[in-house]
């Protein structure tokens, strides 16, 4: 039975393109596999602390050595991280601030890139990704044209780090899906004509194959 997690990150609700294009990505996903289990993680919804000392310190510490203070502190991450590991795709929705992640996002991440979780130190230096063979599809809102050969392609920050981290974790199998100039439509049914030319590219993320 797969499993795919579908991580939203947007604060716009209804308005948020990013999550329309998440929630049709999911309905397709649903037509692809009938068997299927569905986990949602709303980020916006997600007490993430940033990470401090004691966390760090928890982290580093042996798990049999840990207080019950340390593995409170590691609760949340741990289920992120088992979320991770339990889903066999992802899918990702975001709005790019500022050229980049979120705040929220990028603690999302301090949680889940973990030792010995989803990620491996190798004796010669090297790190070896723990999640691997898992497939993701990132879907990105922004108020400027950023995607591929536009002229403000070279100050996306947000696309390679979302490559690069996936990649270091082991998914290497990853699909981009952007969307830009979403200034020009934040009402919903704007909103609905915006994302219709992305459709085509969410079914095919989805695995539906073309008609």
């Amino acid at each position: 039975m797969p499993t795919l997690l579908k991580i939203d990150v947007s604060t716009r609700g209804e308005q948020s393109i990013s999550r329309r294009l998440s929630s049709h990505f999911l309905e397709q996903w649903r037509e692809a596999h009938a068997d299927c289990t569905v986990i949602e993680r709303d980020l916006n919804m997600t007490n993430l602390p940033f990470l401090g000392f004691p966390w760090i310190k928890a982290n580093l510490a042996k798990s049999s050595a840990r207080t019950d203070e340390q593995r409170a502190i590691l609760t949340t991450s741990d289920g992120l991280v088992a979320e991770l590991q339990q889903a066999d795709e992802y899918v990702l929705a975001t709005p790019m601030y500022n050229f980049g992640i979120p705040a929220k996002l990028k603690a999302y991440v301090d949680h889940i890139v973990r030792s010995g979780h989803t990620f491996s130190m190798n004796a010669d230096g090297n790190y070896t990704g723990l999640l691997m063979g898992k497939k993701a599809t990132v879907i990105i809102a922004s108020a400027g044209e950023y995607g591929p050969n536009a002229p403000a392609e070279g100050l996306d920050t947000l696309r390679p780090y979302l490559r690069e981290i996936l990649g270091f974790m082991g998914v290497t199998d990853v699909t981009f899906i952007q969307s830009g100039s979403t200034w020009k439509d934040s009402g919903s049914e704007q909103a609905e004509q915006h994302i219709a030319p992305l459709i085509a590219q969410v079914k095919k993320a989805a695995g539906v194959q073309a008609e």
